[in-house]
């Protein structure tokens, strides 16, 4: 018997309503005390009587259309919906009698009287609410018949690759029309026609592909019937159990349930009370979680001697032997220094924290970085300085009580999409909105969303922007005075207040270089600081430049300078792009920083390392991703240990990072799939997906969540136990049974997670850090009393052009992004059904850049910079301004990162993505790089393939 009570949740009918006023009624003779502002659906819930119900559902503002839920009050007429009445003190409802029974299997007769009953081989059978209350109001025949008019036969809409939409199981509840406005924002459904021709559609009964649905699944998630049903359930039935989890995609966190047959994924469903999300998904977490299983999985380890030999398929001890002899062959050889290793943002807390403490204390050197360096760091270091912490302010929830949100240099809708649902459900509200960003992304002008400001600057002007709307708020007399006076230093206030009021920092002065007209830039300033709570949330666009950390300082200026720190609604919130981004900066991933950003050189901190650990600590700061690649090509770095990361397609001057790669003897890469770094390795560790380890990640709000293993390993090993493997055979000696015993590692050496544990999480479902003494639950909310640096310091941000400039040659400013349906480098996404929506990258290019050169839409492009060329489809767009195209980086062939320069931000080397000078034009054929790429390409998937049939060979298969 499949036991349901371990997946479904409790359905209060309507949202919770917070109130301090109490309201105290009696239901079926019990006194019940809720929230002011409760329906009587949820007060008696929550004592434990749910009245029948079909169009209610507690995630969705009531609606009260199906009739099911109609109680008795005394001394009222007739019979209200309990789910649109709110609660009165002294109320005495009655929720049970012969007449209510009389009335709801009236209603349930009309219902069933023009739906199939095929409930034997329904997918929704065991899960339909329909059933249920078919049950419930004790419905055991029809008297109408399917003789007249019904909608039996209306077809299916079978367009969208991860649900199906059965109208003729329809039963216009609407609750999937709410939950796409109400919950996702998007407003891709509707009800079309009148009374009995009444369905719901997509778009103008348009088939859900061809519509503005963005597969979230918040429709099908509402549905109580089979009408929106998950094609995986159709195929594989109803789950039997559920394990709470973490998805693994961007740095939002939202929880998950893995419903499950087995150790079969059947579904994931947003969890109700993942604090991150809420009960609200997108389709890569909701949908795109096929990879795990993928034929591309590899699960044997392999070795070979050079990467022109094909694999040879070996034993785990084979393939942990080698790659420890030949690490410590290039050591003896080439010296210490010669070695080192890359963390993931998309691995656990305790994975990557293993594998720094592998390269310190086993490697003996501090040779240790991480993917999030080349997109954050510049957030780690900004925020460090200003505000003592290098991390976000908020939680993701606080964006509910703001009054205006400033978004710049982030796409939230594409590559954020569950928070962009929650802010904009807050701009609805009456929230305004201030959008800076070159492009016109959705926020700008979307279906019921229009920014008051959208300040579309050049790209690589963030700093001359940002002391701009500073000179608006100093010279008009906008600052926070008191705030400043109390939480800010003296001294670096006024020098900062100096600078920004000079006449070259005035809107007027900067129009030229920003290309922004003044008085919107005054505008947007005036409102930011007089609007009530004011909160930013940034992205890449700040970070990725050459000047990202003097950009994520001028953030934390203007905050403090306007008050907007340190309470709800307000703050400074970067987007972390990646699952784990965070956490693998609170790891200690970077060559200079120990877990908790302590400096290496630090003698006490190192001490605490030392005795924890048993092993003496270079006080050296290692190498850093670029200086690895500079010193491979100059010969003396020799050896990488690669775990979950895939350099060669994100990183920046693909040719110098391959030319880097083939440099070096011994490259050991840990993955699940051959991806383009692992087609340089000599060592194949077969990695282990979200799905199959234990664990933690660590979100944008800084809340750390648990990873639930719901199946074993493809390969034998989680992630975290084949680095204690290397780590052992290298001589170091790590004895976890469970990576709970690592975060209690963790927790004893870095001081903000000084109170975490597993059984916390547990209990509180995630926990924010700081987390210790002094904050024992978790801080949700940094900086309330005083900044964590003590007062908060301004930093005086003098814009500096960048190196890369336009000319003749290279007239257009190339800057990247990400895209809805795709994922990073897109190893992930692009195994699911996903590409779909986003098979290739392409360039978009403004109308009259596009004229100006001959080139129509869908065209082939050359795209070529100082770096490289290579060559994508064209897309005409009005969201580009003139002068600027943009593209995606989530397909290798496409070689984004082939153009892109080594450019990079002045204090963390974080690489400037946003900021490429190129010349597009016209080409009937790929690029010369394009050839190269699919013909190694090729051999390294005929080297795989040899690997395979070998195998089959010896097995004997």
């Amino acid at each position: 018997m499949i036991d349901l009570s371990k997946i479904r949740e409790i359905d209060f009918g309507t949202p919770a309503r917070v109130s301090e006023k109490l309201v105290t009624l009696e239901i079926d003779g019990d006194e019940v005390t809720v929230p002011e502002g409760t329906s009587v659906m949820r007060a008696a819930a929550l004592a434990g009587t749910q009245i029948p119900k079909l169009c209610a559902t507690d995630s969705l503002e009531a609606f009260g259309s199906c009739r099911l839920c109609l109680v008795e009050i005394e001394g009222r007429r007739g019979y209200p919906a309990s789910c649109t009445t709110p609660v009165e003190p002294g109320m005495k409802v009655r929720t049970q009698s012969d007449k209510l029974q009389r009335l709801r299997k009236g209603v349930m007769e009309l219902y069933i009287s023009d739906h199939p009953l095929d409930c034997l081989t329904c997918p929704a059978n065991g899960n339909c609410e329909l059933q249920d209350m078919a049950g419930v109001t004790g419905l055991r025949e029809v008297r109408y018949g399917f003789a007249g008019e019904n909608h039996l036969s209306d077809k299916k809409d079978e367009s969208n690759p991860y649900f199906t939409y059965d109208a003729s199981k329809c039963i216009v509840c609407n609750r999937c029309v709410r939950a796409c406005e109400e919950t996702q924002g998007t407003f891709a459904l509707t009800i079309s026609g009148r009374g009995f021709e009444s369905r719901v559609s997509p778009g103008q009964d348009q088939p859900f592909m061809d519509s503005e649905c963005v597969s979230c699944g918040a429709c099908v998630e509402a549905c109580p019937t089979a009408t929106l049903q998950e094609k995986s359930v159709i195929t594989l039935g109803q789950p039997e159990h559920s394990k709470i989890t973490t998805c693994a995609y961007c740095g939002v966190g939202c929880g998950f349930k893995a419903e499950m047959k087995g150790n079969q994924v059947v579904r994931m469903t947003p969890w109700k009370d993942g604090k991150a999300n809420e009960g609200h998904a997108c389709v890569k977490g909701r949908f795109a979680w096929g990879y795990a299983t993928h034929p591309d999985r590899i699960t044997k380890p392999m070795i070979r001697a050079k990467i022109t030999d094909p694999w040879r398929e070996v034993s785990w001890e084979e393939a942990i032997a080698y790659a420890a002899s030949e690490f410590k062959r290039l050591q003896a050889k080439y010296g210490q220094d010669s070695i080192g290793g890359i963390t993931s943002s998309r691995c656990t807390n305790e994975e990557t924290y293993l594998v720094q403490k592998l390269i310190r204390a086993g490697f003996g050197n501090n040779n240790v970085d991480t993917c999030a360096r080349v997109c954050h760091s510049p957030t780690g270091y900004g925020l460090g300085q200003t505000l003592g912490t290098s991390a976000g302010t908020q939680t993701f929830k606080s964006v509910e009580q703001s009054d205006v949100i400033m978004v710049i240099g982030a796409n939230p809708t594409d590559g954020h999409p569950v928070f962009a649902s929650r802010m904009k459900k807050r701009l609805r509200e009456g929230a305004k909105l201030i959008v800076i960003d070159p492009r016109k992304i959705d926020l700008v002008d979307s279906p019921h969303i229009k920014a008051d400001f959208h300040l579309p600057l050049r790209p690589g002007t963030n700093v001359a922007m940002i002391s701009s709307l500073a000179h608006v708020i100093v010279t008009e007399g906008l600052l926070a005075e008191q705030f400043i006076a109390e939480r800010c230093e003296d001294k670096s206030f006024h020098e900062w207040k100096d600078f920004v009021a000079k006449p070259e920092n005035s809107p007027e002065a900067m129009a030229d270089v920003t290309g922004v007209p003044a008085e919107l830039v005054r505008g947007a300033a005036r409102l930011y600081a007089t609007g009530g709570n004011a909160a930013i949330y940034y992205g890449l666009g700040v970070t990725e430049h050459s000047q990202g950390s003097t950009m994520v300082i001028g953030i934390a200026n203007l905050a403090m300078a306007t008050g907007n720190i340190g309470r709800e609604g307000v703050g400074v919130n970067p987007l972390r792009g990646q699952n784990n981004v965070q956490g693998s900066c609170d790891m200690g991933s970077f060559p200079h920083e120990l877990p908790g950003y302590r400096h290496i050189s630090d003698a006490a901190v190192r001490s605490l390392f030392e005795t924890d650990w048993g092993v003496k600590l270079s006080p050296e700061p290692g190498l850093r991703i670029p200086n690895m690649f500079d010193a491979a090509l100059s010969g003396s770095f020799k050896g990488l240990y690669c775990q979950g990361e895939d350099i060669v397609q994100s990183d920046p001057n693909t040719q110098h990072v391959t030319a880097a790669m083939e440099a070096m003897e011994c490259v050991v890469v840990q993955d699940i799939f051959l991806n383009e770094t692992a087609k340089f390795a000599h060592v194949f560790l077969p990695g282990s997906s979200f799905l199959e380890k234990d664990g933690t990640f660590t979100n944008a709000e800084r809340r750390i969540s648990r990873v639930r293993q719901v199946m074993k390993p493809l390969a034998g090993y989680a992630d975290w136990q084949v680095t204690l493997l290397l780590a052992d055979a290298l001589g170091l000696k790590m004895h976890y049974k469970h990576p709970a015993e690592i975060m209690d590692e963790i927790a004893r050496l870095t001081p903000t997670f000084a109170g975490v544990s597993y059984d916390k999480i547990e209990r509180m479902g995630s926990v924010q850090w700081p987390c210790n003494d002094e904050a024992p639950e978790g801080t949700p909310l940094m900086h309330v009393d005083h900044f964590v640096r003590g007062k908060g310091k301004f930093i005086i941000t003098q814009y500096v052009a960048t190196d890369e400039k336009v000319n003749k040659r290279f007239p257009l400013i190339l800057t990247t992004g990400r895209i809805l349906s795709q994922y990073n480098v897109g190893a992930q996404t692009r195994r699911t059904a996903n590409s779909m929506w986003h098979p290739e990258d392409v360039l978009e290019i403004h109308p009259h850049d596009a004229e100006e050169r001959g080139i129509k839409d869908g065209d082939w492009v050359g795209v070529t910079s100082r770096a490289g060329e290579t060559v994508l489809h064209a897309k005409v767009s009005e969201r580009m301004q003139p002068g600027v195209v943009y593209t995606t980086f989530h397909f290798p062939e496409s070689g984004a990162n082939v153009i892109t320069t080594e450019n990079s931000d002045w204090a963390t080397n974080c690489p400037e993505y946003k900021v490429t000078a190129v010349q597009v034009l016209p080409v009937t054929q790929p690029s010369e790089w394009q050839q190269d790429y699919q013909r190694f390409n090729q051999t390294q998937l005929d080297l795989l393939a040899q690997r395979t049939a070998e195998s089959v060979g010896r097995t004997g298969g």
